[in-house]
């Protein structure tokens, strides 16, 4: 009886959305994204396992990426080629002491990932990072981020950069709330569409001023 109610109520959601162009629908996801994670159960966050990549996981990503891509920014298949150019180069030189991919999975299913792969003179690359639909709102994308931060750390790295675009709203935000900061931006048409590549870094050297906070607080 109430399934023909939740297909109208789908389909009404779905022609509203489409009627945004991307930037605006990518804001309002983004908006009941936060307002979905302000209320959820710590519990139901908690049900997401983060795992290292297994075989099949990398045909995945891609498969995702291209899906997910296509159908919220209308990105073509020259994004799913890089996606898969990414990830093939990832295994090919994978270095596990220097290198991590962690796959996000939920009731034995696959809801997300992120790459931290080892970049020149002392730099990660934080790369691919990805949630499913069903698993936004759990707090997953910040949890992602995390672990890279956490590794990266430990493995040595002096910093991190990452490459996005200006319209992928969400995680912008979430890069920003981690403590990256946005250090460059250039104008490019790729995948489709007229886009702005940005550069994000976030330093994992303390300041001269944060070590010198630290080492008064320390003789007090």
């Amino acid at each position: 009886m109430l399934a023909p109610l939740e297909r109208r109520a789908q389909q009404q959601v779905q022609a509203l959305l489409g009627a945004l162009d991307a930037p605006r629908r990518e804001a309002l996801l983004a908006a009941m994204s936060t307002i979905r994670d302000a209320f959820v159960p710590r519990a139901e966050a908690d049900t997401v396992v983060l795992r290292s990549h297994e075989p099949g996981d990398m045909g995945w990503v891609v498969e995702r990426h291209g899906v997910l891509y296509f159908r919220e920014y209308g990105w073509n298949a020259e994004f799913e080629a890089l996606v898969a150019r990414i990830t093939a180069d990832f295994l090919g030189k994978f270095d596990p002491a220097r290198e991590r991919c962690w796959i996000a999975t939920r009731d034995g299913r696959r809801v997300g990932c992120v790459f931290l792969a080892a970049g020149e003179a002392g730099t990660a690359k934080l790369r691919l990072l990805l949630v499913e639909p069903e698993a936004r709102g759990l707090g997953l994308g910040g949890r992602l981020v995390a672990e890279c931060v956490s590794f990266a750390r430990a493995a040595g790295y002096a910093r991190i950069v990452l490459w996005t675009q200006s319209n992928l709203t969400a995680a912008r935000l979430l890069y920003e709330r981690t403590g990256f900061a946005c250090s460059g931006r250039e104008p490019h048409r790729s995948f489709g569409h007229e886009l702005i590549a940005e550069t994000w870094e976030l330093s994992l050297v303390p300041s001269a001023s944060a070590t010198s906070r630290a080492a008064a607080a320390a003789e007090r």
